[in-house]
């Protein structure tokens, strides 16, 4: 039996061998061929880069660990509060500005001391809805101002630019639509800025509709992570975090010093943060004061959140990191921002993983079990049982039901999985410098377990990616068909969370699409309601 190449390869012998005695593995009779040593070179190419990314989460847990007993600490109090102008950016968010405008409106501090600024690029009925409400709340006594753009220049950093022109805070606080603050959220954060030296406060998202779905639920996981073990531990730690864009009020000192919204990168926010931090401007993290949001509950309004994230941040990492590593920041603040800047790169990465791992897997286990378990084995560790250890910590310091929560964990790591094809795509577009327009993800009011959203609008497009996707859960399902004929019992657990997270993915895209579909796994129990009643934000109703 000949292949294309000249001569018998070991994957040649290999097959040969298996149809002699198909159950048992010839490892001592097995001599490496040209093609094994490509495929073989190129797989533990993969996984070093993944290691090394691996290798910063469990530096995250151990940063986060030796700082834990630091916290944000307030010198001193305003003897009188300061003005503070109240950002609300939106685009087409009919089913939820006018709950983050009652929210806001509310809010615990002097009316007379803060603004409301509700910049509105909407093309439909969001505009009637958000100029009512101002109404309502305009005769009322508060200081709120409609502000229209008939053309969406720059997006939301445009929205937000053209906002500061008639701002008259010198704090500028900022909420996207699907946001609910809390009415204390002000008086919590602006004593901070007492320290000249602060730029910016950013408090933690929480989560209106974490337990809505299985999706929802995954997501849920992995922003707790990211706040709790990024953001937080890199704020305790002395090292450069980013304003999410979102629930965090700034110093309008700190945007002007750093050159104000710039619309070149698809996250404008990343973008800010860095410029702003190297200029020397210190940035606070609150993890005690979680500000409710809604979590994205249609999986091509998921996808298109992540790949517009995905792709800001190569943006902004191609605009900032050169000058950064020129600086003179220490090389721990220069290596945690490359590791921030660059850590989608594993996306891409992941794609070569995905074609490397049905071939690796017949030449590994051709050369015998030694090697699989002595090299092959402590690099997946390292690769990806950092995942689990990573926000294992991340809901042990959150919840005292953090047991029940990482159940959810092989979801997370299956939907992230799942993802690899068009966060891949996004990265590389970035890389490339390949321009797209700002995808917002829209919201629907849906707030624990419940909530229709199948019949409204603002549906994302599935594309054409999620056959790909669907066709790589296929090709995972025979790699597992033929790990188990082989007997290779040990991989199939991780490679059911490649077949899982393609499938789920790529069916969800296609069936949520079709009116009337509900793939929501796992419905749970209505959980305690983090979004306040209509009592609570308008007691005069």
């Amino acid at each position: 039996m000949q292949f294309f190449w000249s001569s018998a390869s070991g994957y040649e012998k290999f097959i040969a061998s298996k149809l002699i005695d198909p159950a048992g593995n010839l490892g001592y009779l097995y001599t490496a061929g040209s093609f094994d040593k490509a495929i073989m070179c190129a797989y533990f190419a993969v996984l070093a880069i993944l290691s090394f990314y691996g290798f910063h989460r469990y530096l995250l847990v151990w940063l986060s660990l030796r700082h834990r007993d630091r916290a944000a600490v307030i010198k001193e109090r305003f003897q009188e509060l300061p003005f503070v102008t109240v950002q609300l950016p939106f685009f087409n968010e009919m089913y939820v500005v006018e709950r983050l405008i009652d929210a806001v409106c509310v809010f615990d501090y002097p009316s007379d001391k803060f603004e409301i600024q509700l910049l509105d690029d909407s093309t439909d009925e969001t505009q009637s809805i958000a100029r009512a409400a101002a109404d309502k709340w305009r005769r009322r006594g508060i200081d709120i101002h409609y502000i229209h753009r008939e053309n969406r220049a720059g997006f939301k950093a445009g929205a937000l630019e053209n906002g500061l022109k008639t701002a008259k805070g010198e704090f500028i606080a900022i909420f996207d639509a699907d946001f609910v603050p809390q009415r204390e959220f002000l008086q919590r954060t602006i004593h901070h800025f007492t320290d000249p030296k602060v730029g910016l406060v950013q408090g933690r998202w929480e989560h209106v509709n974490r337990n809505y779905s299985l999706l929802t639920r995954a997501q849920a996981l992995m922003l707790d992570g990211h706040f709790i073990m990024e953001s937080n531990t890199r704020f305790l730690s002395g090292r450069f975090f980013n304003f999410n864009g979102t629930a965090g009020i700034l110093r309008r000192k700190t945007i002007e010093e750093a050159g104000g919204w710039e619309h070149d990168t698809l996250t404008e926010d990343l973008d800010l943060s860095y410029r702003a931090q190297m200029k020397g401007w210190k940035f606070v993290f609150l993890p005690d004061l979680p500000v409710p949001a809604e979590l994205p509950v249609e999986m091509n309004s998921f996808k298109a959140q992540q790949c517009r994230w995905a792709k800001g941040a190569m943006q902004t990492g191609k605009k900032v990191l050169p000058g950064l590593l020129r600086s003179s920041l220490s090389p721990a603040e220069k290596m945690e921002s490359w590791y921030h800047l660059t850590g989608n790169v594993a996306y891409p990465v992941m794609m070569l993983l995905v074609i490397l791992l049905f071939p690796a897997l017949i030449v590994r286990f051709n050369q015998g079990w030694f090697q699989m378990v002595t090299i092959d084995l402590p690099l997946f560790i390292l690769s990806f049982a950092s995942v689990n250890c990573f926000y294992i910590c991340a809901q042990r310091t959150l919840h005292k039901d953090w047991y029940k929560r990482i159940l959810y964990l092989p979801c997370l790591m299956a939907i992230g999985i799942g993802m690899t094809v068009v966060v891949a795509k996004a990265v590389i577009e970035g890389a490339l410098g390949v321009k797209s327009p700002f995808v917002r993800t829209p919201k629907y009011s849906v707030e624990g377990n419940k909530g229709e959203w199948k019949t409204k609008k603002y549906r994302g497009r599935a594309g054409v990616l999620p056959f790909i996707e669907i066709g790589l859960g296929l090709y995972f399902t025979y790699v597992n068909y033929y790990a188990f004929s082989l007997g290779i019992y040990g991989v199939i657990p991780f490679l059911l969370l490649f077949q899982f997270g393609y499938l789920y993915t790529g069916l969800s895209s296609l069936m949520q699409n079709l009116k009337g579909m509900d793939l929501r796994i796992f419905k749970a129990p209505a959980h305690i309601r983090l979004v306040p009643s209509k009592e609570e934000l308008d007691p005069a109703a």
